[in-house]
């Protein structure tokens, strides 16, 4: 990566830690403020370079907290997924791949032959949701996403809170190939139920 794509990167990467916005907006915003108005997309970085400035950028700048927060999101994460156990739940983004912030919710993707399914286990369950479309995992047609708001349970000096849930909702048939690996070597970028238990067990640290 050259001088130019790094410096991108890195604005891009302050951005989603500190900001919370998405990949793709903080990558328009770090163009434009570094190179202003009608610079040219082609210099941007990709979303790989991004990730691993905003795992630099967590580790030099919030260090001492992060780990803590990281697992109070996959704690939550884990009980989302024993919620919704029946539709094979499988964790994606910042929570999963171990880059989540204070702005980071969690976000599921479930696979079952109705959705109808997932959405009357909601209302009996007392769970009040939104729906939206969403891009499928595999760039082919959209899907239904349910929104909601999930409970994380607090440190020791605070009081539980909440965090934004979604879970995209597929055909059983589009399971196969869900566990793809990342870019340049990288881990699933989706994980089971079983591999995040791992994970929270393993407790808050470093590692984790």
């Amino acid at each position: 990566m050259n001088s130019l794509r790094e410096e991108l990167a890195a604005v891009a990467a302050r951005l989603v830690v500190e900001d919370g916005l998405d990949y793709a907006s903080a990558k328009r915003k770090a163009l434009h403020r570094v190179l202003g108005p009608g610079a040219r997309s082609d210099v941007q970085p990709d979303n790989d370079d991004v990730r691993a400035q905003v795992e630099q950028y967590l580790a030099l700048f919030h260090g001492d907290e992060h780990p803590r927060l990281l697992w109070r999101l996959r704690d939550a994460a884990l009980s989302l997924m024993q919620e919704f156990a029946e539709f094979r739940p499988y964790l994606t983004g910042a929570v999963w791949n171990g880059t989540a912030t204070e702005h980071s919710g969690l976000h599921l993707l479930l696979f079952c032959d109705d959705p109808k399914e997932v959405e009357i286990h909601c209302i009996n369950h007392g769970i009040r949701y939104g729906t939206s479309q969403a891009g499928h995992y595999a760039g082919r047609r959209s899907v239904e996403r349910l929104e909601f708001l999930w409970p994380v349970r607090g440190d020791d000096a605070e009081a539980p809170g909440e965090v934004e849930a979604t879970l995209s909702l597929y055909p059983a048939k589009d399971e196969r190939g869900v566990l793809v690996h990342g870019g340049r070597g990288a881990a699933a970028e989706r994980g089971t139920m079983q591999a995040l238990r791992l994970l929270v067990q393993a407790g808050p640290g470093p590692a984790a």
